[in-house]
């Protein structure tokens, strides 16, 4: 991978696109906080950890490569919400839009010929699959509830509990994953 490459170069952005979801997720998280809604939070603020660790297991794959990885900076993330429902718009929007972004360097790194960025995009695609499937549950069991907030807690806390253990055939994070 040259530092020049056009992979090189979506895969920095990348890592800004990663820090940003962790920020936004944050935002979310401390909304659904204040809503008073303890398993949403909980959710997305496990999900600002593991959008965190996706960025350093980028940094990572730099650093493997004997190339400099600089972290760019980010944008201001959304924080105002009509109401409990946009956040998770804006989230299944994002997934989208990352995905989008994962296969763009997929793409890239195979076009360039580049086989180590190629693998090592691979288990990302993977993990957008999930994302989003997840995101689109999670949104469409807010949209059908009717506003019953206790039954939206008490899926989020019965179906999208943490999966507990590591996942071995995830790349290693810089700094170690959180």
């Amino acid at each position: 991978m040259s530092s020049q490459s056009e992979f090189g170069q979506l895969l920095r952005e990348q890592i800004g696109n990663e820090l940003y979801a962790s920020q936004q997720y944050i935002v979310i998280a401390i909304y659904y906080d204040s809503q008073k809604l303890p398993q949403l939070a909980r959710h997305f603020y496990a999900q600002a950890v593991e959008e965190r660790n996706h960025a350093m297991m980028i940094v990572q794959h730099f650093l493997d490569r004997d190339v400099v990885a600089p972290i760019p900076a980010i944008d201001e993330p959304v924080s105002d919400f009509d109401d409990y429902i946009a956040p998770l718009t804006l989230a299944l929007g994002h997934e989208k839009k990352v995905t989008d972004q994962i296969v763009a360097l997929a793409k890239s790194a195979r076009d360039e010929g580049d086989y180590l960025g190629e693998q090592f995009m691979q288990w990302f695609l993977k993990e957008q699959v999930e994302e989003v499937a997840a995101m689109n549950t999670l949104r469409t069991v807010a949209t059908r509830n009717g506003g019953t907030l206790f039954d939206l807690e008490d899926f989020v806390s019965r179906e999208m509990a943490p999966v507990t253990g590591a996942d071995t055939t995830a790349p290693a994070a810089a700094g170690g994953k959180l």
